[in-house]
């Protein structure tokens, strides 16, 4: 009777981190979080004081979670959170997490800044040298003093002094901007700095005006706009350099990890689609304000954005509800570039009159950001056969030369990210991110974000003991299961052996499978961290859904191998090229021929911004592009059963065989005559 109780208990889940407990009615979400081991701050030890400890609790249908929140799941707003609002404010829809308490099923956000450990944005900005010719420049022009034999207004006579002196013709003015424009020329004497918007369309709009001689400088924003994580690059737009670059955590996680579970909380939640606009809109300009904060600028010198994206992500930006992507033929609102106002997306913390660029999405299901990846890494003109893989939650991928160039995008879901893992969590101080094992003692040592000292050097202790050892993230993941297959603890079918198999009590039975140990850190109040089967197969389904992407783009170029690996994204930049050969993500080719772009994505939106002849050229590429749709393609389930196995049940990886040991054993009880983990020798 006491378990069937326990079991009506309400359901808590926690993202970003993924953790979920169920807690008596009436427990407070903050200790909901402390005994889940969920980062959320709390200073004023739960007295509604110090305010680190706020959440967003989110409502409506969570297909994904297989939960449905319920408008009383948290207690009612108390006077303690109202005095809060009143004296120092809070967001609307935020709540404390040590005064809200647990009612009903519920999916609670926490927000970066309630988190102790900060989420490691990875997509910092890639050296790039970038031919500068930027759409917004700075004009300074000297205007004919009204008279009373020629009353043209002022308007018309700096624009004729425009075209006289700078050649500009068809300039166009916002009302708004209109009304300081006499002010400004007289308190400048009749000299002025026009700050103009001119792009490869043509478009000529007059962004800012100051009096007499000025030399800016002028900024632009490029903003890589991810499911998971949202990074920006302000950028000087005289000469290309990075000045600040920033991002944050994705606030739409709390609707859904991936994009088709946002899309579902769309379809199934009136309204859900502008939650979702409203909550990153939001979130980009928290963010631009805290760029310029740091950068010492004001909002004013933002004069441009340029944003890349997914194609979900590109219909919330704009406020389009994405429910055709969501099912065949899986059809874009619009595919086009588009140029627009900021206004016309919310963005109040850049030039009142800034415009954004948003680049073109080549399909329904490969946007913006696979377009600027093509823009950063040009295969249209390589003279090898390259595969440029941007690993993310959903994978967008590339094949081609010079000749021709295909697209594809894989669900390979959030395992790379952590999410999903038992022990998994986002890239922040104290996750596990490199691991070896030893393949003869079975032993493991590992590294944790914020410390460059491997868990067997002296002073390890020391060095993590303010981060702690709290879990692993997706590059960490990664390279545990394939060094977990190097040392003969996970078979090619992906099983984990025994103790008695593997000859290493790290090999820990759990009801009929197994888990390999990595840290136990529950003496000193540490969580325990492992690697389980579960993992293991989360692991095996991401990877097998990126490999039959690049599988079937190769089955459609006829071949049979690829000349040269790109790793794009901020994943694959901390990605280890023997790990994921291992695992087998990606086709077999020589290690020194898979190379990483870093955010190539972000560096494509930083070309855009910087360059409009660039704009030109990707919105030309994009209509050459193939596209290959893999959720109709029925070769695509023959290669993703395929890649399941560890590196490929039938490709050789004859060059990788020859470079790391992959022990040919078996923990499978249906294939092995002694009950299962006979091992076999060639």
């Amino acid at each position: 009777m006491a378990d069937t109780a326990a079991r009506q208990d309400p359901l808590v889940i926690f993202t970003p981190s993924g953790k979920r407990g169920r807690f008596a009615p009436g427990t407070p979400v903050l200790t909901a979080a402390r005994q889940l081991g969920v980062d959320l701050d709390s200073v004023c030890g739960g007295r509604g004081i110090c305010s680190k400890c706020q959440i967003t609790p989110g409502y409506g249908e969570f297909p994904k979670h297989g939960v449905t929140v319920e408008a009383d799941a948290l207690s009612d707003w108390n006077s303690v959170e109202d005095r809060y609002k009143r004296i120092r404010g809070l967001i609307d829809g935020r709540r404390l997490g040590c005064q809200a308490k647990i009612m009903g099923d519920v999916v609670i956000d926490v927000p970066p800044e309630s988190q102790v450990h900060k989420q490691v944005i990875r997509k910092s900005a890639t050296q790039r040298d970038i031919t500068m010719d930027p759409a917004t420049r700075l004009f300074y022009v000297e205007v004919a003093e009204p008279d009373m034999e020629e009353p043209s207004g002022d308007w018309e006579r700096l624009r004729a002094a425009l075209k006289d002196q700078w050649r500009i013709e068809e300039l166009t003015v916002d009302v708004a901007l209109l009304r300081r424009l006499q002010p400004v020329l007289r308190k400048g004497e009749w000299k002025v700095t026009c700050a103009i918007f001119h792009d490869h369309h043509g478009v000529t709009r007059l962004t800012d005006i100051w009096p007499g001689f000025y030399e800016g400088p002028l900024y632009g924003l490029a903003i890589d706009l991810g499911s998971t994580t949202i990074a920006a690059h302000l950028v000087n737009l005289t000469d290309g350099s990075v000045v600040v670059s920033s991002g944050l955590m994705n606030p739409q996680i709390r609707f859904g990890e991936d994009l088709m579970s946002r899309v579902s909380y769309a379809m199934m939640n009136p309204g859900g689609d502008i939650e979702m606009t409203r909550a990153v809109r939001e979130a980009m300009n928290g963010l631009a304000q805290s760029i310029t904060t740091e950068a010492g600028i004001e909002a004013r010198q933002i004069v441009e954005t340029v944003f890349v994206m997914n194609p979900v992500m590109h219909h919330l930006l704009l406020g389009i509800d994405p429910v055709e992507l969501g099912q065949a033929p899986f059809a874009l609102a619009t595919g086009d570039s588009l140029t627009l106002p900021a206004r016309d997306l919310d963005l109040a913390a850049v030039n009142d009159h800034a415009m954004v660029y948003i680049l073109p999405c080549i399909a329904g299901h490969v946007g913006a950001d696979s377009a600027a990846v093509a823009l950063s890494e040009e295969p249209d003109k390589s003279d090898e056969m390259v595969l440029i893989i941007d690993v993310g939650t959903n994978a967008e991928i590339l094949l081609g030369d010079k000749r021709r160039v295909l697209a594809c995008s894989s669900p390979t879901g959030p395992a790379f990210e952590g999410a999903q893992i038992s022990s998994g969590q986002r890239a922040a101080p104290g996750a596990i991110e490199r691991v070896e094992i030893d393949t003869q003692t079975k032993e493991p040592r590992f590294r944790v974000i914020g410390s460059d000292l491997w868990s067997d050097q002296p002073g390890f202790a020391e060095a993590t003991a303010q981060t702690g050892i709290t879990g692993i993230c997706g590059s960490g993941i990664i390279e545990a299961v394939a060094e977990m297959r190097m040392a003969g603890l996970v078979d090619a079918g992906g099983l984990v052996g025994s103790a008695e198999q593997t000859g290493t009590p790290r090999a820990v039975a759990t009801g009929r499978t197994n888990e390999y140990l990595i840290w136990d850190g529950t003496a000193t109040g540490g969580p325990r961290i492992s690697v389980t089967q579960g993992d293991i197969r989360a692991i095996q389904l991401a990877k097998s859904a990126l490999y039959a992407g690049a599988r079937l783009l190769m089955d459609e170029l006829g071949i049979d191998g690829v000349d040269k690996v790109t790793l794009a994204g901020a994943f694959g930049a901390h990605i280890s090229p023997k790990h994921a050969m291992v695992l087998g993500m990606i086709p077999d080719v020589p290690l020194d021929r898979v190379v990483s772009a870093g955010n190539a994505a972000g560096t494509g939106a930083r070309i855009a911004l910087c360059n409009i002849g660039a704009r030109a050229s990707i919105e030309r590429v994009v209509k050459a592009i193939h596209k290959v749709e893999t959720a109709i393609e029925p070769r695509f389930q023959e290669h993703f059963v395929a890649a399941n196995a560890i590196p490929h049940a039938t490709a050789p990886f004859t060059l990788l065989r020859q470079i790391v040991p992959l022990p040919d054993v078996s923990y499978n009880p249906a294939t092995s005559g002694d009950g299962g983990g006979r091992r076999r020798r060639r």
